[in-house]
């Protein structure tokens, strides 16, 4: 089974249940995670019944097909299907800086400690961990660093944070 953890604690138990069929097939009163194609294809009922209604995006899926939905969606989920598959932090990126969405944004798929800290520079703020990881060691990767040199979701550029010194020193 696969754990989750924020960036500040592991999660105990996650109350969003992926729903793989169509809404159709949604269990009543329960927090549902649908496909981007079945969120598109019943937004409205979905949002009619009770619970709540995140969203799963794929690496091909276009996030800003949900740019007019992220004041409505308290989880957007991005899958990463490899490792190697940087497609889901563009995602991200683009999710929180150019769609202002505001919500949980997870990471989910074979996730390892060592990508944490980058996907938290992209706005992801929960993270499903691949069968086998340590939850509680994993929390350490979010300090990995101490410096970055590159502005991000999380900080801005370093010269973005020097500014207030360099004023109070003249």
């Amino acid at each position: 089974m696969h754990s989750l953890i924020s960036k500040r604690a592991v999660v105990a138990g996650d109350p969003w249940v992926r729903l793989e069929g169509g809404a159709g097939d949604a269990p009543p009163a329960t927090d549902l995670l649908v496909p981007l194609r079945t969120w598109l294809d019943a937004r409205d009922r979905l949002l009619d019944r009770c619970g709540r209604v995140g969203v799963q995006l794929e690496p091909g899926d276009d996030p800003a097909l949900l740019a007019g939905d992220v004041e409505c969606l308290p989880l957007v989920a991005v899958h990463f299907p490899a490792l190697t598959d940087g497609r889901g932090f563009s995602i991200g990126r683009l999710l929180r800086e150019r769609h202002g969405y505001q919500g949980e944004l997870r990471a989910t798929g074979p996730l390892t400690r060592d990508a944490l800290f980058y996907l938290a520079r992209c706005g992801f703020d929960s993270f499903e961990l691949r069968e086998g990881e340590d939850p509680a060691a994993a929390l350490s990767e979010f300090d990995a660093f101490e410096a970055v040199y590159q502005g991000a979701v999380d900080r801005g550029a370093p010269f973005d944070r020097r500014a207030p010194a360099a004023a109070d020193a003249a």
